[in-house]
């Protein structure tokens, strides 16, 4: 029998070695937050795109509005007087110059007087005034055919006080465009 108590107490104590073996601690359990990961490789670089192209602005070339903002639709004329100026030949030059680019195109020239004097006489004055503006461009090579003349003497005003400023205003030729090549 203590063969068999002795073979028990070895299968014991062998026991508690492996069970003993077996088990371990626990871990610390860490509530810390987690470390912050690397900062990412930065991104190759590329050069920035191209700016968008702009979008076009302005008037339509060979439109009415073209005539009147880029090359100017109107010259003025002294008191009582119906030829062109030296400073109003460039403005001309630049109708002309227009006109030649625009070949279908036709133009009517409005004369134009200020309120003094009596209607039929503004009239006149008005006709006579176009008449000039119409002879200019002609001179520069315009068909005559292109262009037609009107006169509204003191009727349309641009400017209504009277004085001598607003006066000098409403004193003008003014070449508008009957039919524009672009619209």
């Amino acid at each position: 029998m203590r063969k068999i108590s002795r073979l028990a107490q070895i299968a014991s104590v062998s026991a508690l070695l492996l069970a003993g073996a077996c088990t371990s601690k626990p871990e610390a359990v860490s509530t810390a937050p987690p470390p912050a990961p690397p900062p990412a490789a930065p991104a190759p670089l590329r050069p920035a795109p191209p700016p968008p192209a702009p979008v076009a602005r302005g008037p339509l070339p060979g439109s009415a509005e073209d005539f009147r903002v880029n090359v100017g639709d109107t010259v003025h004329f002294a008191y009582d007087a119906y030829s062109v100026q030296d400073m109003d030949k460039a403005t001309l030059q630049k109708q002309a110059s227009w006109l030649g680019r625009y070949p279908q195109v036709r133009v009517t020239v409005e004369g134009h007087a200020d309120e003094r004097g009596t209607r039929e006489y503004n009239i006149a004055l008005g006709a006579r005034r176009a008449n000039a503006v119409k002879e200019f461009l002609i001179s520069l090579g315009v068909s005559n055919g292109r262009v037609d003349t009107v006169s509204y003497g003191k009727e349309r005003p641009i400017c209504t006080q009277s004085d001598e400023g607003c006066w000098a205003q409403n004193r003008r030729g003014v070449t508008v465009v009957m039919n524009a090549a672009n619209s």
